[in-house]
This record gives C-alpha cells, sequence and structure tokens, in this order.
C-alpha cells in the first residue's frame, strides 16, 4: 500500500497569513494527463497529490480526443470514460486542487499532437474554443471552482498561467537540485512530469511506439524512489511559496575555511520577516562545512556550523524566521516579534503552535540543529521524532538548541515540538484517526476545564455536520458525519476554539465503510514490470470443474462489523450463493466461495457481488469460464480507453489483442507466474484499426490487404496470416522458470510455446 505517512504540511499547518510584502506566489504544479489514465484511478492519484502537498495539477485538453466530429464534442466521457473532463473538474473542486488547462495543442505525445486533421485555424479553432469555454467559464477560481490558470486564447475568467515556467521531470536525478536552482528567481512555476505512470489509449500515441509511459509512481499506486524530490518541494512550498517573491538577493556565502567546491553553489536570500540560505550541491560528492553568514536583523557575520549537502541535493534554510509576525505560522500569537528561528541546518517546512507546544517540521536528508531566540525558558519536554530528547537553553542569551534527527521516507521528513508554556487553556481530541464517508462517526474531546469546554465549539470542512453530546464537565463527544460524496483516503481538518481562538486541531483520513477486493483478479501487462487493473475485477476459472474465489472485506471502520455477501451472476452458480461475516476493527477477512459455469458455458461472464450490513455496495465483477482443451477468446475494455481489447486464453496462457494500431500484441503471459512475454511497446504495431472477430478456437483480425488468424491450443499459440509476418518477432527467452519457445515455421506462419522449465540451482 502506498505511503502516505507525510501528512501534507499545507493542511496539517493553518493557512499562511498573508506576506509582509506584496508578491505573486511561486507555483508548484504536476501534470496530471487525464487521458492517459483510467477514469476509475482519476481520485486515487489525485488524493495522492493533495495528501503530499500539491495543490495546482497541470493539463493538456486535447481537441482531437473530445471532438467527435466538427460540432459534436464529448466532455462527459459518454464515448469513452477518458473523456469525462466534466467528472475530473467535479473531482479537483472536491478535492481543492487548483487546475492550469491547456486548450490548445500541441499535446506533446499524442497523435497530430493533438490537431483534428485539417484544423488548425479560422472556424474550427474558434469554435472548439468556444465550446470549451462554455464547460469551464463557471469551474473558475474566481467563480468558486478550481480553475485557475488558463492560456489567453481562451475566453474564461482565469489567471495567465505563471512565468516563467521550468518544466522538471520525476525521472532526472537531478530533479530536486535542479528545481532549488528555479526558485532563485522570485517568480514563476515549477511543472512536475513523469510523475504518474500512464497509458495510452489504443491508437492516439503519436508514432508507433510503447503505450506505457514510464512514471515515479506505478499504474498500481505503488511509489518509486525518484517521488522524493517531488515530495520535499511540495511540503517545502506549502509555507514558502507565499514568501519566494518577498526574498531579494543578499550578501555573499562562503565557507567558514577556504572556498566553496566545484559543483557548490550557496546564496543568501533575505526579507525583513523571513530570510533563507540556499545551498546546492551538483557535484558528486557530499560537501560538509561551517558556512559564514551575514545576520539580516543585527548585520553582523553569523556562522552556520556543520551543515552537510549530500551530493546532487540542495538545501533551503531558514535564516531569522519570525515566529511572532505571522510570516510562517499564523497560530503563533503568543510569541513577539523579536522571537524566532536563528537558524537550522535542515529545510523548515511549517510551524505551528498548539496548547503551549510550538512544532517545527523539517526536511532534513542530514541530522541537524535549530537555534531559537525566544523570551522566556521552555517549560519542556523536548520531543524530537516523537522521542523525548536533552536540548541545551542559555539561560542569559535564552537560545534554545534543539537537534534535529534525520528525517525518514521519501521526504526526509521529520517533526520536532517543544512545550513553550502551560497553556492556561487547553482542548486535544482523544484517538481521533480517522472518520468514515457516509456514517456518523464518534469524535471525543477533553479541556483543560468546564468553562471552556461550555464555550468551545469544533469546526469542520463544508459539508460535513457535528453534534455535541456532553460527556463530563470536561468531555464532549461529538458526532460527526462525513458528506458520502467525500473521496476515500483524502484528509479533513477538525479544529477547536474558544472565543475565536484556536485551541486543537486533528488531521483525520477518510475512508469508504469497507474496501473489498478480488484476490485472483487479472491485470493487463505492459512489458515485465507494469500491471494495470482492469475494471471491472476479472477473474478466470475452469468450466467444468469450476474454481475457487476469494473476496477480501476489509472493515475500515473502528468498530466490529458484521456483513451480509452475496455472490450471483447468468451462467455461473456459486457455492455458497450467501453468506456471513463479522471483520473486527480495521481489520480484513477472505470469503470464499466455489463458482461453477452452467452446462456448456464458457467465454466471459458478467456477475455481481452485494455486501450488505457494515457497508451497502453492489460491485459488478466479470468471470471468464475456460474449456478444459483449447481456448475461448473474450473481449472487453481492460485499459479503461472505451475501446475493448480481444483475449484469447486457455488454462495456462492469456493473449492480448488491440483492435487499433493494425491488431497490436499486448501481452503473452504465463498466468502461474504471472510472467508476461511481450515488451512494452508491443509486437506488430502500425497505425490503423483492425477488424476483430472470434474463430474456431481463436481470433480472426482483419487489415488491408491482409488477414490474420491467431488459434491457441494448451500452451502454444499460433499465429498465421494471408500475407508474410513483420520481422519483429518474441524473441526465444527463458523468465522466472517459463521459457518462451519461437517456431518460424514459414514467412506467413509462426507458433510461439511456453513451457516451465527446472529451476537451475545457483
Amino acid at each position: 500500500m502506498r505511503r502516505a505517512a507525510l501528512l501534507a504540511v499545507c493542511a496539517l499547518a493553518a493557512p499562511l497569513a498573508a506576506a509582509p510584502e506584496p508578491g505573486p506566489e511561486y507555483v508548484l504544479a504536476v501534470e496530471f494527463p487525464y487521458y492517459l489514465y483510467p477514469r476509475a484511478q482519476w481520485e486515487r492519484e489525485l488524493v495522492w497529490l493533495k495528501s503530499i502537498g500539491v495543490q495546482t495539477v497541470e493539463f493538456s485538453i486535447p481537441w482531437n480526443w473530445h471532438q467527435l466530429q466538427p460540432g459534436d464534442f464529448d466532455f462527459i466521457g459518454r464515448t469513452s470514460p477518458r473523456r469525462d473532463l466534466a467528472g475530473l473538474i467535479r473531482i479537483l473542486r472536491k478535492l481543492d486542487l487548483r487546475g492550469w488547462v491547456r486548450p490548445l495543442p500541441p499535446v506533446p505525445g499524442w497523435a497530430n499532437d493533438g490537431w483534428p486533421a485539417g484544423e488548425k485555424d479560422g472556424e474550427a479553432r474558434q469554435a472548439w474554443l468556444q465550446e470549451l469555454g462554455r464547460l469551464l467559464a463557471t469551474q473558475t477560481e474566481r467563480h468558486g471552482g478550481p480553475i485557475a490558470f488558463a492560456g489567453s486564447d481562451l475566453s474564461i475568467d482565469a489567471a495567465a498561467p505563471p512565468q516563467p515556467v521550468t518544466t522538471i521531470s520525476a525521472a532526472d536525478p537531478d530533479a530536486l537540485v535542479r528545481s532549488r536552482a528555479a526558485m532563485m528567481s522570485p517568480h514563476g512555476a515549477l511543472l512536475w512530469r513523469d510523475v504518474e505512470e500512464t497509458v495510452y489509449p489504443a491508437g492516439w500515441e503519436a508514432g508507433e511506439g510503447s503505450l506505457l509511459r514510464p512514471g515515479a509512481v506505478d499504474l498500481n499506486g505503488a511509489e518509486r524512489p525518484s517521488t522524493a524530490p517531488l515530495r520535499r518541494q511540495a511540503a517545502f512550498l506549502c509555507h514558502w511559496a507565499a514568501l519566494i517573491g518577498t526574498l531579494r538577493s543578499g550578501p555573499p556565502v562562503k565557507p567558514a575555511e577556504g572556498t566553496l567546491p566545484r559543483g557548490v553553489t550557496a546564496a543568501e536570500l533575505v526579507s525583513r520577516r523571513a530570510s533563507a540560505v540556499t545551498l546546492i550541491n551538483r557535484g558528486s560528492q557530499g560537501y560538509r562545512a561551517n558556512f559564514r553568514v551575514v545576520d539580516p536583523i543585527t548585520r553582523h557575520a553569523l556562522v552556520i556550523p556543520s551543515v552537510s549537502v549530500p551530493a546532487r541535493e540542495a538545501l533551503w534554510l531558514p535564516l531569522e524566521i519570525s515566529l511572532g509576525g505571522g510570516a510562517f505560522c499564523r497560530e503563533c500569537t503568543n510569541f513577539s516579534s523579536a522571537e524566532r528561528i536563528v537558524y537550522a541546518t535542515a529545510e523548515l517546512q511549517a510551524v505551528e503552535f498548539e496548547n503551549g507546544v510550538l512544532a517545527l517540521e523539517f526536511a532534513a536528508p542530514e541530522p541537524g540543529e535549530v537555534i531559537l531566540q525566544l523570551a522566556r525558558k521552555p517549560v519542556g519536554p523536548f520531543l524530537a521524532a516523537g522521542k523525548p530528547t536533552k536540548f541545551d537553553f542559555d539561560d542569559a542569551t535564552l537560545r534554545a538548541r534543539l537537534p534535529v534527527p534525520k528525517g525518514s521516507g521519501p521526504g526526509n521528513h521529520v517533526r520536532i515540538g517543544l512545550a513553550i508554556e502551560e497553556p492556561e487553556t487547553s482542548a486535544f481530541f482523544t484517538e481521533t484517526r480517522r472518520l468514515v464517508i457516509g456514517q456518523e462517526n464518534l469524535v471525543s474531546t477533553v479541556y483543560s476545564s468546564p468553562d471552556v469546554a461550555s464555550r468551545s465549539r469544533l469546526l469542520a470542512p463544508e459539508g460535513f455536520t457535528a453534534a455535541s453530546t456532553k460527556k463530563s464537565p470536561n468531555e464532549i463527544d461529538y458526532t460527526v458525519k462525513v458528506p458520502p460524496d467525500a473521496l476515500h483516503g483524502d484528509w479533513a481538518s477538525l479544529a477547536l476554539e474558544a472565543d475565536g481562538v484556536p485551541l486543537g486541531r486533528a488531521r483525520v483520513q477518510l475512508f469508504r465503510p469497507a474496501s473489498i477486493r478480488l484476490t485472483q483478479a487479472i491485470g493487463l501487462h505492459f512489458g515485465s514490470l507494469a500491471r494495470l487493473a482492469v475494471e471491472p475485477p476479472t477473474a478466470a476459472v475452469d468450466a467444468r470443474a469450476g474454481g475457487e474465489l476469494e473476496v477480501i472485506i476489509r472493515n475500515n471502520t473502528q468498530a466490529i462489523q458484521n456483513y451480509h455477501v452475496e455472490a450471483a451472476g447468468d451462467g455461473l452458480e456459486f457455492l455458497p450463493a450467501r453468506t456471513d461475516i463479522s471483520i473486527g476493527a480495521v481489520a480484513e477477512r477472505p470469503v470464499s466461495f466455489r463458482v461453477f459455469g452452467k452446462e456448456g458455458a464458457t467465454g466471459l461472464h458478467e456477475w455481481r457481488l452485494t455486501v450488505s450490513g457494515g457497508t451497502n455496495v453492489q460491485l459488478p465483477m466479470r468471470m471468464v469460464l475456460l474449456p478444459r482443451t483449447g481456448g475461448v477468446a473474450w473481449s472487453a475494455d481492460l485499459d479503461g480507453d472505451g475501446w475493448p481489447e480481444w483475449v484469447l486464453e486457455s488454462q495456462k496462457i492469456r493473449a492480448v489483442f488491440s483492435a487499433q494500431d493494425s491488431g497490436r500484441w499486448l501481452e503473452l503471459t504465463w498466468k502461474d507466474t504471472d510472467t508476461n512475454f511481450v515488451p512494452e511497446q508491443g509486437v506488430f504495431a502500425r497505425s490503423g484499426a483492425v477488424e476483430v472477430r472470434a474463430a474456431e478456437n481463436g481470433l480472426e483480425l482483419v487489415g488491408p490487404g491482409w488477414t490474420r488468424t491467431i488459434r491457441l491450443n494448451g500452451s502454444a499459440l499460433t499465429i498465421e496470416q494471408t500475407t508474410a509476418l513483420p520481422n519483429e518477432l518474441l524473441t526465444p527467452q527463458t523468465q522466472d522458470n517459463v521459457r518462451l519457445s519461437v517456431e518460424r515455421q514459414s514467412p506467413n506462419r509462426a507458433v510461439f510455446t511456453l513451457e516451465q522449465v527446472a529451476r537451475r540451482e545457483p
């Protein structure tokens, strides 16, 4: 399961107060080409982007994708789920994400760069922009919608895209260094690409390359290490974005001894309320030094000790950040403007003050320290990464030196907290970790006194409801109802206040009542590593002997739940057809069925799984009934682009073909090990569609001037064509203890055989 341990700093802390000096916000955006991603997974990926701190998503709107023919446009997904632009905008609105749209081609990598054939200028262009404008005009940020930026060609009330734009590939090993160098300019935007692994709709990839575009997050939502720079930048810019425009170049930064080595650069950026020291190491070796800077407040020299910058890393160190001036922490009203962060040798991401505790969030690739100038001695304790830790305090200067442990996870995130004072009033949430969508949730709170409890109230997001019940003089239970259209995995911020003063906050994740998955569900493979989950979930069993199906139900609530489970479908028999199961809080259990095909039934069958009790859902699913010998042909939309693929499947092998790209061969999988032998780009890819129909024990593909017959018998796939087969065929190979043999029997005929071989001892 994808990690989401790094809470988005944007939501963790309260909104940043107005910058003391006006300036445009520096924008971080992530490209989200919705048309390259199955509609069923848009929500999952956008929720993840929000959870790491991304606030803006950028996307082109391909003209030739949405225009079916002149004057006929699909923006709601009536011809393909991936054309549901209106649905994408609704998701952005629910998540409070900003959209940055590109209304006109070119769309790099897309068929004909996004232009309809012969329609680049004149009336057709105006008709496209007017139709798009009608959809987006009421969805701009100024009208309460998500669309924040749009090109000038589109006549809607949205701001022009920020400039300059620095494009960063998540696959670039120097992504963090390049992004930090770009931020030396006080204005502009960072646009991250190659974040999501995506799949082109068949026939829409420019040229004859792979349908798969690799990314830092795979098709199943698992993160690769290359997401780390994006995580760092997203968390960092949540608070710094509004301050970068106020920063100006300051005095030079030098090491206390010697000179900067080649590849290492340093600069000081200053403003009245928040300054910083930026360090960029483009070299292949780490660098550690004491750095001499000019204190922007005292104008005296200041040495920042033992700063470590790993190879191909960058640090943005805080310098003289006021705690009480509102530049970084709106809740720090108990601090004077003279109380401040003098410096830190780790990267400051957020500051908050609650119930007498000052909490600081850092990105720390290496251990560091932070120096605080205070007006009183802290009462303690000091917690670093959740552990009690010693710290130094100078009674004469009222300065605290706090160690910052090395951060963990892909963003090097670490949180420290220091109790500054014993609060006169306080309020806390008790064990509030999750809320269940569409249900009433118990949220317990406790207060420092009955008087504070009587004057308090709970603040919840728009659409949530909260009813209070007095549990004791200083305890209140709230029944919080989450809207049924909230998104699974999203986060909600709850707050307690009294007389307008914030007292306590909690950031809780939202879950649907239950998560359900089919263990035997197949995936669509692209090469040897990428695997796309097929929706609806689809499994295959022997038509005569039947097979075992296992459904995993995860109870996402914090109470034991009882579930009634039923399975039914035409042409299928389930044993048992219905069952009851009890599942503990935040736990999962399997439910097993034996499924049989009715007499003589083979091929693809629809069925449904109904779960009631602890949740109420009816899930569509599919079953492929396989003959004992030979193969069966079936067709379904496996990649969610609106057009079906064709599958030829036996007990041991699954082969998948597209009706586009001249019948591109997408997959040849040995099912026992789930090993695919077709490369990412497929085989036989050419431009143009073909006609596909099921034939006896196989498939028949008809193209311009040729007919290709594909038959599957056990573990052997035979491909025969009325003209010579293309030269690019699969090559013999062995993967995962499975051997592929290729026999080219004639220019028009080839046989591909898979067999399991004995594993060699090392």
